[in-house]
């Protein structure tokens, strides 16, 4: 009425008229705004709150608590809960396997995973995903590129701080924080060894002040019920996710990549076993002279046996026979061969790190293991055979990866040779970008082994042009008659020199700034890179002689004191409780994975042991890969929101310390970490888990649902480890 009467006045009086209808459209707007804010406050608020804290764990359940509580586990015996109170951390036998707390296993044959969440919430977590995504690519294109000393690794590590994270407002919460490393024996079986990542924690939180929390890993939904399904693939049992490439129709070449390519989404189904079922893998050493032919059998596979007579089939294993390969006159008459060419050539000794281009029968590392020499295959997945898979049975290192556009996932300058056998790979075709390559990872005065059956006069013309214009040295050239094969044998340089003498710059140096050890979905460029020339640069020096090099740091190292409390932190933790208290069958364990390797002290810990181990630098962080190949060890770097290039079941034990907590939620869906895990893991094979009590709990419940034998928990301030075997469940 008050608004009417003012209408009405306004009419009366004109001069007026516009301030006064001015003024009634405010005070409707304000009023509008009012009402609005009154009906949907509620709701909006209990929303904000929903989204925010669903991503944190609820309270611990009972048996979780226990482990908060203290170091007792439920299960234990009483004289051993009252060692651990003292102080006293190795394992025993004692293991606690709680069946009755435990949620059932999920026998369903659906792979959904269900959450009870608005739908709201869900349109939130794809902008939310979308902007984690830009993220992504660009810290991709900047791995790598931070320096190796402790000041860069820690600006690194904070630039990564600089990703979407979840705040979350707290009351009482302290902050977890890193514990520091344990000089003094390392017993402590849940201490974290995280060095890389100590520049993250910012000190504890007062818990009297509600403070933001940035939640620094993908917590996983406790809400969440996972039921499996097994995946219908066309590659069924050997599925590798970001390399074969599925499609409707066509043959079986059509679902081969000449490039990764992984699915849109995280693959959440469960590989199956082969045909003809799976048998426990012929034990370390034996598995060199054979192998249960149905865990490896597929059909291409049959047709290349009956081609070849250095793997034959007998009964239900398959046989490689002694000093037989694809080399006529046997593989220790070709290796004999290259050392007389080349008798700088010392296996074991200044060559310890050797890339083998194309997986075929592995004789080539086979023969160079009994020499100290630690061998990487590299199964390229074009092939139309690809014996990755049997290599690995055998118990040789092998990764699978294209070889077409993008660079090897390794470091520049880490391999001391590089050898291709019986090869036909056109490294002088797409101006010669496979064979620089070769050179960015070859180390500076390292060899380049290549052998050929068949040589072309167009195809040596070119590669000698090639091979010119890149500096490299023909060491030997040799037709080997009894071999029948052509060997030559190129050095690469040692010094930037020889670049200034060509005639012509082609292919050109590359730009000062750019990075040579980015290799994650980088492609390859056609420039070579300068040669280290400084002391602070790592390959300027070749390193020392094996199993000196284990141990000795160069001074391009900058972060000794690190490495060596790491290694010695490790040494105690292997030789204190992984070997002797988890209730692991080590003469069963051979394929070893380091899934968040730092400096390499875990498979350093391991060299006594007769087991290899792939070291695995995650993309996200810091650049420490070249540390572990200049001691004498092998690895590789990787994005775990990604499948990785490998065969199903083709390790033996899975290592991660603190991968979860660190991946900081860059993955859609980290429950598939857990299937990739599942993936790669032999049935029977095991997995030893470190992270936060907050990761650990609903990681043991994946686990189970799995149906995972859950051998040993043990937890302490805020700490945890898991230790379980996968069973040859499948749904």
């Amino acid at each position: 009425m008050a608004i009417a009467r003012l209408v009405r006045q306004a009419k009366a009086k004109r001069p007026y008229g516009l301030c006064v209808k001015m003024t009634a459209v405010t005070m409707l707007g304000l009023c509008f705004i009012f009402v609005w804010s009154v009906f949907t406050s509620s709701s909006s608020s209990v929303t904000t709150q929903r989204e925010s804290f669903d991503d944190i764990a609820e309270p611990a359940p009972a048996n979780m608590r226990e482990r908060h509580s203290g170091v007792q586990t439920k299960d234990m015996k009483p004289e051993r809960k009252e060692e651990l109170s003292k102080g006293g951390n190795t394992l025993r036998d004692e293991s606690r396997i709680d069946e009755k707390n435990g949620k059932k296993m999920n026998e369903s044959a659906s792979a959904s995973v269900r959450h009870r969440e608005p739908k709201e919430r869900n349109k939130k977590v794809v902008t939310h995903e979308k902007k984690k995504e830009h993220k992504e690519s660009k810290q991709n294109q900047n791995q790598g590129s931070g320096n190796l000393d402790g000041k860069e690794s820690e600006k690194q590590k904070e630039e990564e701080g600089d990703e979407p994270e979840i705040e979350v407002e707290e009351q009482g919460l302290d902050r977890e924080s890193e514990m520091d490393i344990d000089n003094g024996g390392g017993s402590d079986l849940v201490e974290s060894v995280d060095q890389d990542s100590k520049a993250l924690e910012d000190g504890s939180v007062d818990s009297k002040k509600i403070t933001k929390r940035k939640i620094k890993g993908p917590l996983f939904d406790p809400k969440a019920n996972y039921e499996w399904k097994l995946c219908t693939t066309r590659s069924k049992h050997n599925y590798m996710p970001c390399i074969d490439f599925e499609v409707s129709t066509g043959k079986l070449q059509s679902y081969r990549h000449t490039e990764r390519s992984c699915p849109r989404m995280p693959v959440m189904c469960l590989v199956p076993l082969p045909h003809e079922g799976y048998g426990s893998p012929v034990p370390w050493p034996e598995s060199k002279l054979k192998i249960l032919y149905k865990n490896v059998a597929h059909p291409k596979l049959a047709a290349y046996i009956k081609r070849h007579s250095w793997l034959l089939e007998s009964g239900e294993y398959l046989t490689f026979p002694q000093n037989q390969s694809e080399f006529k006159g046997g593989i220790l008459h070709y290796l004999e061969s290259i050392e007389e060419m080349v008798p700088d050539i010392e296996w074991g000794k200044n060559i310890r790190v050797v890339l083998d281009i194309g997986c075929t029968d592995s004789s080539f590392g086979a023969t160079l293991l009994d020499k100290e020499v630690l061998t990487l295959s590299l199964g390229l997945k074009d092939d139309l055979v690809d014996l990755a898979q049997v290599a690995l049975e055998r118990g040789f290192p092998a990764v699978v990866s294209p070889f077409g556009r993008r660079r090897l996932p390794f470091p520049s300058g880490v391999f001391e040779a590089i050898h291709c056998g019986g090869c036909s790979i056109p490294w002088h075709s797409n101006g010669g970008r496979l064979l620089i390559e070769m050179n960015r990872i070859l180390r500076p005065g390292g060899y380049f082994i290549l052998s050929t059956k068949h040589d072309s006069i167009e195809e040596e013309e070119a590669l000698t042009k090639l091979t010119a214009s890149i500096c490299w040295n023909v060491l030997a050239h040799k037709s080997d008659d009894v071999g029948e094969v052509g060997v030559r044998i190129y050095q690469k340089p040692e010094a930037n020199d020889i670049y200034e003498l060509r005639r012509k710059k082609i292919p050109p140096l590359c730009k000062e700034n750019e990075n040579p050890d980015i290799a994650w979905h980088v492609p390859m460029k056609i420039c070579l890179h300068s040669i280290p020339s400084g002391i602070e640069q790592h390959g300027a020096e070749w390193p020392e002689e094996w199993p000196k090099r284990l141990e000795s740091y160069p001074d391009w190292m900058n972060a000794r004191e690190k490495l060596i409390a790491d290694t010695d932190h490790w040494k105690a933790i292997v030789n204190k409780s992984y070997l002797t208290g988890m209730g692991i069958d080590w003469s069963s364990i051979r394929n070893v994975m380091d899934m968040k390797a730092v400096y390499g002290g875990f498979a350093a810990a391991l060299s006594q042991q007769k087991v290899w181990v792939m070291n695995v630098v995650p993309v996200h962080a810091p650049d420490t890969l070249p540390i572990i190949y200049e001691r004498g060890l092998v690895g590789t770097y990787h994005d775990w929101c990604e499948s990785f290039g490998t065969y199903p079941r083709t390790y033996d034990l899975l290592h991660a310390d603190h991968l979860f907590s660190r991946l900081k939620n860059r993955c859609k869906q980290p429950v598939s970490i857990v299937v990739e895990m599942d993936r790669i893991l032999r049935p029977g094979g095991w997995m030893i888990l470190r992270d936060k009590i907050e990761i650990l709990n609903p990681l043991e419940d994946i686990l189970r649902s799995l149906q995972w034998k859950i051998v040993m928990t043990f937890a302490k301030d805020k700490e945890g480890i898991i230790c379980a075997q996968k069973t040859t469940w499948r749904p």
